[in-house]
């Protein structure tokens, strides 16, 4: 069926479901959003976040405030009050964290100077596994359906392994509730952004009852090519679509089973410019596509000792497919003539497919005893082709082509190869000294095995449609191979209740990163040179240490961190030589060498650094903003800064409300010059952009509520650069003054 057929569809049954007009199913109304819940007066309940928020990334549900681990919590009333182009934007605002792009589309995070590659990202607690080296990971999370995302800012390789050793990204989607009494709810909203005329429409449904409970949502969005001060960046344009489905069922008290498929698809993305492709080639998504199809079954409330069971499966498919037209020409001179060679065309396509399954058992040994046991497995499998196509033509010298030659030449820049691991992972969590004292510790031990088919360069040769399999001097890439490794990590985190209202925290960790597939066995021929891959690399080892001060007044909140990470068997791209044999032709069993840079475990690193958030409730309607962070980065071998690490930012803010009217927001955002490079970095200089943003108050209609989010960011056009965005090529400024609506209604 149609992709286009299916979002139609859920459109539609959403209207369908408003003109039903049955009282009836709005006995119990679940929100689909903290702000499509409430009234007019709520807008003034509780003005500052008091750390009640509940959240799950840590495998047990406890309040924010009951844990000792840095977080940051994003709700889904966020997105709709913020411009939320994408995921990226509003989880930048938080401190600590800092977001990087690479046009409209695609965007990331970077987490106390950690970039993506040393997060672990989950949806609905399963991994997002990304294809390049290109930041697209969270251009595939539809923010419409987000409930909300729950970040822990540092080491976590105890409870998710590989990989989190700069935090968790743990982004939670809307599911609907189960209900004494049958219900339906939902809102569909439509949404402008005036920066890259983005339109957008969202429409989402909840139904349920006591034993049963179903969403069904749809998401389209199409963007042209966004506007900086500088300019428009050509080649940004882009359209995406979402259709998310999800089920669950209590066949018996205390077991619930759930099910969900999640469709992410985008057309047309413009990849404007970067290190990727450099110089004047043009690269586009022609299709970009993320797949996830999950279950889980748990049971509760088993025995005294035995608090709970929960199993889950999942399976998530990505694809990419990459056009790139150079724009390049070659001409040689020859006895004849002039030989010009034209690259026509280059079609790189990803398939990757990551799937896993966990087992996870809750104990309560005491009353205030809580320890957590399981087991979890997970597997990622990649493949990877790149087709060429070069036009060689012969000009005489009169300037007239006497032979043309049509080329497809095959590639696989990564063989195809697959990256398991398996773990057993314990977490306990005890309160002391009449719960002033909370002590968590865990610790895990996983086995990963890493295999690959040998690879070879070109792997095939058209000349003028005959095919050679075995061309002229093919090269072995990679022979053959398999790897197994295992790595442990562990943590310990402290919570002290000094006063009601007044926590320190303390947070030691041990973690650990086994180099991905693309570290290990990349190998893409860029003419002179060869970026290269090391099937021998040795896992990164990290220790932590984070100590924390935390206030939760009525009117006052505060958290400050001070953080040290030092990390060995740095991965980092290292000058060297490509050794390779001669696979075919006369030169067969050859060794020869080409210039390359390969990754190697050649370094010890060290970050460190501070961030704080704190809100101040004035007077009765204004609440002060204010957040900031700093991070410093060092190669401990060379003495040398490490690269992509944000410069010291902040936000100062000031948020008023009318509980009849609704709520204004002016941010000023700021960062200050960033010097401290890495070679073949550029300095960035420091900028102060001002944002602002209006919730309107619901406008109630019966059942159904109405209201309107707008504001303005970069209100005074301004240019600047975002330091993790810099691998933009020629233009590196950061979008210009944004004016968007959104409109909600909700029922």
């Amino acid at each position: 069926m149609d992709k286009n057929v299916l979002l139609t569809a859920a459109l539609a049954l959403l209207i369908s479901f408003q003109g039903t007009g049955q009282d009836a199913w709005f006995d119990e109304e679940p929100a689909e959003s903290v702000l499509s819940k409430a009234s007019p007066d709520s807008l003034n309940q509780e003005p500052i976040p008091l750390g009640e928020v509940e959240i799950s990334s840590l495998r047990v549900n406890r309040r924010v405030k009951d844990v000792p681990q840095p977080m940051a919590v994003v709700g889904a009333s966020n997105f709709l009050k913020l411009s939320s182009q994408t995921l990226s934007n509003v989880l930048g605002m938080e401190p600590g964290i800092a977001m990087g792009r690479d046009g409209a589309w695609s965007t990331t995070i970077n987490i106390r100077g950690l970039g993506e590659n040393r997060l672990v990202t989950l949806v609905d607690g399963h991994r997002v596994e990304t294809a390049t080296d290109l930041t697209a990971s969270f251009s595939m999370i539809d923010v419409n359906d987000i409930e909300r995302v729950e970040v822990i800012k540092g080491a976590q390789s105890s409870l998710y392994g590989t990989g989190a050793m700069g935090g968790i990204v743990n982004i939670i989607t809307k599911a609907g509730n189960f209900a004494a009494s049958p219900y339906v709810s939902g809102n569909a909203t439509l949404g402008y952004g005036g920066v890259n005329n983005l339109l957008s429409e969202h429409a989402g449904v909840s139904a349920g009852a006591q034993k049963w409970v179903l969403r069904l949502s749809g998401t389209h969005a199409e963007a042209g090519d966004l506007r900086t001060p500088e300019g428009k960046i050509p080649n940004s344009q882009f359209t995406s679509n979402n259709v998310t489905a999800k089920a669950g069922l209590k066949p018996w008290d205390n077991h619930v089973f759930r099910v969900q498929y999640q469709n992410n698809w985008s057309e047309d993305v413009g990849i404007p410019g970067g290190s990727a492709f450099p110089g004047p080639a043009t690269a586009t998504y022609t299709e970009i596509s993320r797949h996830l199809f999950s279950t889980s079954y748990e049971i509760t409330a088993i025995s005294r000792l035995l608090s709970s069971v929960k199993a889950n499966y999942f399976t998530q498919y990505i694809q990419r497919d990459v056009e790139m037209i150079p724009n390049t020409v070659t001409e040689t001179k020859i006895p004849a003539g002039t030989q010009r060679v034209t690259p026509e065309r280059v079609v790189p396509i990803g398939n990757h497919l990551t799937h896993g399954g966990q087992l996870q058992t809750t104990w309560t040994p005491g009353e205030k005893n809580t320890l957590i046991a399981g087991v979890d497995i997970w597997s990622r499998t990649m493949r990877t082709v790149r087709t060429k196509f070069i036009r060689n033509e012969v000009v005489n010298p009169a300037g007239t082509v006497v032979k043309t030659i049509n080329l497809v030449r095959g590639e696989t820049p990564i063989p195809k190869s697959s990256f398991s691991s398996g773990g057993i992972f314990l977490q306990d969590e005890a309160r002391l000294f009449n719960d002033r004292l909370t002590l968590i510790t865990g610790g895990r031990v996983d086995g990963i095995v890493v295999e690959n088919e040998a690879g070879t360069d070109v792997d095939y040769l058209i000349v003028d449609g005959v095919r050679n399999d075995t061309p002229p001097n093919q090269r072995i890439t990679f022979p053959a191979g398999k790897n197994n490794t295992l790595s442990w990590s562990a943590n310990a985190g402290l919570l002290y209740k000094a006063t009601k209202e007044t926590d320190l925290t303390l947070n030691l960790a041990r973690s650990f990163r086994a180099p991905s597939l693309e570290e290990l066995f990349k190998y893409i021929d860029l003419g002179n040179y060869v970026s290269l891959g090391d099937p021998e690399l040795k896992p990164e080892n990290g220790a932590s240490a984070d100590l924390g001060l935390r206030m939760w007044k009525p009117k006052f909140n505060l958290q400050v961190n001070g953080f040290v990470n030092r990390i060995g068997n740095l991965v980092v791209e290292t000058p060297g030589e490509f050794i390779y044999t001669i696979n075919t032709g006369p030169l067969e069993g050859t060794r020869d060498t080409l210039p390359a840079l390969i990754y190697d475990n050649v370094s010890r690193a060290m970050l460190y650094g501070a961030d704080f958030g704190m809100q101040y409730n004035v007077w009765p309607n204004m609440v002060v903003v204010a957040s900031g962070s700093v991070v410093r980065g060092k190669d401990l071998g060379s003495e040398t800064d490490l690269p992509r690490i944000p410069p010291m930012n902040g936000r100062l803010g000031m948020r008023y409300t009318l509980p009849e009217l609704g709520a204004a927001e002016l941010t000023m955002a700021g960062a200050t010059r960033q010097d401290k490079i890495a070679a073949g970095e550029k300095a960035t200089g420091s900028y102060a952009r001002f944002d602002l943003a209006f919730t309107s108050a619901p406008i109630r209609l019966r059942k159904t509520r109405i209201q309107l989010f707008a504001g303005i960011d970069n209100l005074t056009d301004r240019s600047y650069t975002n330091h993790l965005a810099t691998n933009r090529g020629s233009i590196s400024t950061e979008p210009g003054r944004n004016i968007y609506l959104r409109l909600n209604l909700a029922f």
